[in-house]
């Protein structure tokens, strides 16, 4: 059973090394556990090279079917205590930096409380992940949500807030319309897919417009650029998640609340996403109880919003 667990990991990850580490043992050890399996099997599962592990054609089928097989064993050995049985096992999740950081690290202590027999595993990344690849029994996705057979709950529509600390509103005056950002120090995500456009538009109908935004710092990092922000460096754009706490404390004031502004032509939520057979988990169950319980509808982030407290 520990040879094909540590095979669906090294697959995972594909490392030994990663593997190794996250079931605390040599690596040695876990590529013997595999090579004994191969022989066991008379196939070859895994191509080994420097820097990287990848399954060969009969390790992708084997993998498959494996981790399957686990996860349905390790469903069947939760629930052999009843419904009753207190839930318990590892809860993997994945989620965006900012995201995880300030909004699941407090309440996973708190989650963690009512349930002291959940172990939970947070792994927070910017980088897209394929969630059955990498195991995870739940994820966070931000923004644009792509096809696929999984299935998502949305958190709440993701709402966008511009703003500036006081001081900075002080130093340059606060803008009137959009096109007076052409004027101010604006701090722009730039990621893997550039620069970051500001949209905004004056109703809910009307299609948003394209802004000009510029400045002189620019960061992959949206907390880099928050803090600039609450510095008194310039103007943000960012969704209620990112600032609410900064608005809520008067660090940033919201400015042209006047019009409704975004990142994208689009408006897209805040989802958690996960293959329906996790829903059979007595762990799963109760995270993402408590999890929509304590984000609220409409999130409690949302309450920065001028007129939606």
């Amino acid at each position: 059973m520990l040879a094909l667990r540590l095979f669906v990991r090294v697959a995972s990850v594909n490392s030994f090394t990663q593997a190794a580490a996250d079931f605390d043992l040599p690596a040695s050890s876990v590529s013997r556990h595999i090579s004994a399996l191969e022989a066991t099997l008379g196939q070859r599962l895994l191509y080994r090279h420097t820097r990287a592990v990848r399954l060969t054609e009969a390790g992708e089928r084997y993998y498959q079917q494996v981790r399957e097989a686990l996860l349905q064993l390790d469903m069947a050995a939760e629930q052999v205590g009843g419904e009753t049985a207190e839930p318990q096992g590892t809860l993997r999740l994945n989620a965006a930096v900012a995201l995880g950081r300030l909004h699941l690290v407090p309440l996973l202590v708190e989650f963690q409380q009512r349930y002291p027999k959940i172990e939970v595993e947070l792994t927070l990344t910017d980088a897209f992940i394929d969630p059955v690849q990498e195991g995870a029994d739940i994820t966070f996705r931000v923004g644009r949500l792509e096809d696929s057979s999984l299935v998502a709950r949305s958190l709440g529509e993701q709402r966008f807030m511009v703003c500036a600390a006081p001081a900075y509103l002080k130093r340059q005056g606060l803008p009137q319309a959009p096109d007076d950002l052409e004027h101010h120090n604006c701090l722009v995500y730039k990621g893997i897919r550039g620069m970051r456009q500001w949209y905004f538009r004056s109703a809910k109908n009307s299609p948003f417009r394209v802004c000009q935004a510029k400045g002189s710092f620019r960061s992959n990092n949206a907390e880099c650029l928050l803090e600039a922000a609450i510095m008194g460096e310039g103007i943000v754009l960012f969704p209620t998640w990112l600032v609410h706490q900064a608005l809520s404390s008067g660090a940033l004031i919201p400015i042209l609340t006047d019009w409704e502004a975004s990142e994208d032509l689009d408006t897209h939520a805040v989802h958690v996403i996960y293959p329906e057979n996790r829903m059979r988990s007595a762990k799963v169950k109760v995270f993402l109880e408590f999890l929509f319980n304590h984000i609220g509808q409409p999130p409690y982030w949302d309450s920065c919003l001028p007129n939606e407290h």
